[in-house]
């Protein structure tokens, strides 16, 4: 019986060997592809000066996915407790924070951050 269980776990070391040998020898990768290999972060390219200027468009438009992002994870809890606390008071703190929001747009939009093409 142990014969048995190390013979079969001899040959499929073997089999998954043989099976990662095979793929690395037909496989297309090259030294030309090491740029796809690397990281793309922000816009900037790792392999030149690092001491390159920010673009500030960039930084806005990710500030404005994080508000808007967690505008959503703001209103979402506002949806159930419509029913658990006064009317009156959800609708003033519901209306509060939608217009903060909407001014938010608004300044964005006066600033020309939506325009995705400068």
């Amino acid at each position: 019986m142990i014969t048995i269980l190390l013979t079969l776990s001899l040959m499929m070391i073997i089999i998954s060997n043989l099976f990662m040998m095979i793929s690395f020898i037909i496989s297309k990768k090259s030294l030309l592809d090491r740029e796809k290999c690397s990281p793309f972060e922000c816009g900037f390219d790792p392999k030149c000066l690092a001491r390159i200027p920010f673009s500030l468009h960039f930084f806005l438009i990710t500030m404005i996915f994080l508000i808007f992002d967690v505008e959503i994870a703001l209103i979402f809890p506002m949806i159930p407790t419509f029913k658990m606390v006064n009317f009156f008071i959800w609708y003033k703190t519901s209306f509060f924070f939608i217009i903060m929001l909407l001014i938010g747009l608004y300044h964005e939009w006066n600033q020309n951050m939506l325009n995705w093409i400068n």
